[in-house]
């Protein structure tokens, strides 16, 4: 673990190869893109086998939803992390190890992840509809189910959800006839490749005379394109591509950035922006042409751009209307609508680090059947599913895996492997024990720095407009009936509070 504390009076990198750790000057990167600061540190160290991960020109000019960039095109792309790393005067860290990695038993290791691998292989989710079609394979199953959040969340349905999803970008498009997609993409050893490296058609009127924006590079992912596409009312697949090139690029997070492009559009319908402010750009929904150059102006805090880089709450907020930015504890909800997926809602409700899906994918239950199918559209038994998937996840994510590996693996199929691996008595319901206490601990963190059960909560618009279409028609979040029954088995007070008990069982 590294930790950085304080701020370096002037822009650095960190260095670690192997043993060896250094800071670096990086005065001449500052300024400089994530895709420019990856080649200058990779000549520079004389290494090209070095992982960076860096921040672009949006977590130097803070704004709230930049994220840390490593390899180009994947990204801690959540909770504004990259503006933290801006505001330290830290630009990159680079790594390079080249020694091995001991694990307990050698043996019983490469037993137990050979047959995991079988495992994952075998599924349909790991080993066909990931590879094949990436996150992306998504898009038209969450339609179908009038689970896919639009224009700002005002539906639940978008009419052009086919034209941006992972099938569209398969087809042959434009005069060349080549697709979106060009290959998968894997992480280190990973067999289940889920990446994507996409190219924007060179004649499209983004890239037209910008040669550095023909090359290929990260595909869209399901959240990006939905952020990016279904959020604004946008179908055309080619702005959204580069729309998400530039969100790379600069170093921002495009689930944060489309919604709350969503939110602005909204306030300009109503009259609320105008193009006075915005410097004659028309915020229409539908519009490319308004998500692409927003999207530059946010990356270089430009204009306009300075507002939309504080976020959606923020935002709706300053122009009087909070209850359109469509967050939890400040950040803004991905692809699910908790209207027609009802864990969902109280998955974001309850999330310690504010709205995300990471932290406890009912969908793989109510949408996907996995491990077992449960039903979207009912609140029974969802507050006991969500403390199931939050804790096993916790212990996942605590473990090191890629979370994409529990589509096929339960705990009992990672508990061998990180009894291989590591020292101790790994049981499954050791590693579930420790996904409760870290997510107590975080619990105890939020509440200790300010966080309250007032918190816990759905934007209104889920509350109270209910679904229009779709097997969710006529729905709301069920959250109010949910929160209670989930604060119990928690053992938390009513008000949100881990009780006596609880910390201790947990040896908090």
């Amino acid at each position: 673990m590294i930790i950085f504390e304080a701020r370096a009076p002037s822009p650095l990198y960190l260095t670690i190869i192997d043993d060896k750790v250094d800071l670096v000057d990086a005065s001449g990167l500052w300024g400089k893109s994530v895709w420019e600061t990856n080649a200058a540190i990779k000549p520079e160290l004389q290494d090209p086998m070095m992982h960076v991960a860096a921040i672009g020109i949006a977590g130097e000019n803070q704004v709230l939803f930049s994220c840390i960039v490593n390899d180009l095109h994947r990204a801690a792309g959540r909770s504004g992390v990259g503006a933290v790393m801006g505001s330290k005067n830290l630009k990159a860290v680079a790594v390079r190890g080249t020694g091995g990695v001991k694990v307990e038993d050698f043996k019983n290791f490469m037993k137990v992840t050979s047959d995991a691998k079988k495992v994952l292989a075998d599924n349909a989710v790991t080993g066909e509809g990931l590879p094949t079609y990436g996150t992306q394979v998504l898009m038209n199953v969450i339609n179908e189910a009038g689970a896919l959040p639009s224009i700002n969340s005002r539906d639940v349905q978008f009419d052009g959800a086919r034209d941006i999803s992972a099938e569209a970008m398969a087809e042959p498009s434009g005069k060349n006839g080549k697709p979106n997609l060009l290959a998968n993409q894997a992480c280190f050893s990973c067999t289940i490749a889920c990446g994507r490296i996409s190219k924007v058609n060179e004649e499209h009127y983004t890239v037209v005379n910008r040669p550095e924006y023909w090359q290929a590079s990260g595909g869209l992912e399901y959240e990006a394109a939905w952020a990016l596409g279904a959020a604004t009312g946008i179908k055309d697949l080619d702005a959204l591509t580069f729309a998400n090139f530039l969100c790379n690029e600069q170093g921002i997070d495009p689930i944060s950035f489309g919604s709350t492009l969503g939110a602005a559009m909204e306030l300009f319908e109503e009259g609320l922006i105008t193009t006075e402010m915005t410097g004659g750009l028309e915020l229409k929904f539908g519009s490319a042409e308004a998500l692409t150059k927003s999207a530059e102006m946010v990356g270089k805090a430009e204009g306009f751009g300075k507002e939309l880089g504080q976020g959606s709450a923020r935002l709706c907020a300053k122009y009087g209307r909070p209850e359109l930015s469509m967050t939890v504890k400040g950040q803004e909800f991905p692809a699910y609508d908790p209207r027609a997926i009802q864990g969902m809602g109280l998955t974001y409700a309850t999330s310690n680090r504010g709205a995300c899906h990471l932290r406890s994918y009912t969908v793989s239950s109510e949408i996907l059947g996995i491990p077992e199918k449960t039903d979207p559209l009912t609140t029974d038994g969802k507050a006991e599913l969500v403390k199931a998937f939050q804790d096993a996840t916790s212990a996942v994510d605590s473990s090191g895996l890629c979370i994409f590996t529990t589509f096929a693996w339960t705990l009992e199929d990672i508990a061998p492997q990180i009894n291989a691996a590591c020292e101790g008595e790994w049981t499954v319901d050791k590693l579930l024990e420790v996904g409760e206490r870290v997510w107590n601990l975080e619990r105890q963190f939020n509440n200790n720095a300010g966080f309250t059960a007032a918190d816990d909560k759905l934007p209104e618009r889920l509350m109270k407009d209910a679904a229009k279409t779709g097997p969710a028609k006529g729905l709301v979040s069920g959250l109010d009936k949910m929160l209670p029954e989930y604060y119990e088995l928690r053992g938390w007070t009513t008000e949100g509070v881990p009780t006596n008990e609880t910390l201790s069982r947990l040896e908090l």
